[in-house]
């Protein structure tokens, strides 16, 4: 059979990368929404892989800079499978009861960090314990690659789908 070779990456991008404010202008308004959004909630849920395995982690969240911030129990480990690595970061307030919800994700590289003192105080305090152990907070810097943002219009409210 013929065919093409297509390189996966055919050079630069024709367009400014999004989420990365200062670097080639300014974020797009989408951008701009989604972390208008995301600073309004305290927690959202960290996705990457660990040996080829995916897994999520409930983390606590601050918008920086154009960043989100996070803070996690370095006693649950997952911050080693974290840094460094691309991973998602989502949070909604599907919970709130709001007839309208959202969703915002980020997709982009993790890195270690140590917060500035105003960012520390964003945070707010921290959990006293974690599973029982004392809370050791370890913290990562999402550089943003990609940001999504998804609404759903006049939601019915509903209770569990299971009662108990």
């Amino acid at each position: 059979m013929g065919g093409t070779n297509v390189p996966l990456h055919p050079g630069p991008r024709p367009y400014p990368p999004r989420g990365r404010p200062g670097r080639l202008g300014p974020m797009p308004t989408d951008d701009s929404r989604a972390l208008d959004l995301l600073s309004r909630i305290p927690y959202g849920r960290v996705s990457a892989s660990r040996r080829a395995l995916p897994f999520t982690a409930v983390a606590r969240h601050i918008v920086a800079g154009g960043r989100v911030v996070l803070r996690l129990h370095r006693g649950y480990g997952y911050h080693r499978a974290l840094d460094g690595s691309v991973v998602a970061y989502e949070a909604d307030n599907a919970n709130s009861g709001a007839r309208d919800t959202w969703s915002v994700q980020f997709t982009g590289t993790a890195r270690a960090t140590e917060p500035d003192r105003a960012e520390r105080e964003l945070f707010g305090r921290a959990p006293h314990l974690a599973d029982g152990d004392p809370f050791d907070p370890v913290f990562l810097r999402i550089e943003p690659e990609f940001v999504t943002l998804h609404h759903l219009t006049e939601v019915p409210v509903a209770g569990y789908a299971h009662p108990r």
